[in-house]
């Protein structure tokens, strides 16, 4: 009877040992950071672990929004799509050099379109993802510090978009003056 229980003990512990369990452990965090009176940037879920988006394992554009001219302004829209293999994140306004056609530096002040910008959140990319921002310029109305004659400011044909790491140079389409040397006035990244 002994031998009967011993090999029925070594049958049900060996009946346990061959199986697997698979656990997922899932974690929502949420993190809010003043960064400004008026600027808040908020992460939720996954989107801490994220790093900030680096030029390089980027792509954009810089194109007119149609039917957007008037009253002396126009609006381009700045859309950026993460390229790489990981999710990395996008947040507040844009930091960007505009380029003449030589590749030179152009005069480039980037302003927040409205007083008051609100939330500022970290836009987390995917990979394939896309941001944009929109930015209101006068292509055509001379400022102070502008040519008085002919073109304001020489065309933009580039816009270098500062990133972590390496810049991304997107094409300005279609190329043109951007007045008032240079103001951009641009909204946050947004999730598109």
């Amino acid at each position: 009877m002994k031998a009967f229980v011993l090999v029925g003990a070594v049958a049900l512990l060996a009946a346990g040992c061959g199986g697997t369990k698979t656990v997922t452990d899932t974690t929502t965090v949420t993190h809010t950071v003043t960064v400004h009176e008026t600027t808040t940037v908020t992460t939720t879920g996954g989107a801490s672990a994220a790093n900030a988006c680096t030029g390089d394992a980027m792509s954009g554009t810089f194109k007119a929004v149609a039917g957007s001219a008037g009253a002396g302004t126009i609006v381009y829209r700045l859309s950026v799509t993460n390229t790489s293999p990981v999710a990395c994140y996008v947040s507040g306004l844009p930091q960007v050099q505009l380029l003449g056609a030589n590749g030179s530096d152009l005069p480039t002040h980037v302003v927040p379109e409205q007083q008051g910008l609100g939330t500022s959140a970290k836009i987390v990319l995917q990979p394939n993802g896309s941001a944009t921002a929109d930015a209101r310029f006068s292509p055509d109305v001379n400022g102070t510090g502008d040519s008085t004659t002919g073109q304001c400011q020489p065309k933009s044909v580039t816009m270098r978009v500062a990133f972590g790491g390496a810049p991304l140079d997107v094409a300005v389409n279609p190329a043109t003056s951007v007045c008032e040397q240079g103001q951009l006035q641009f909204k946050i990244f947004s999730a598109s």
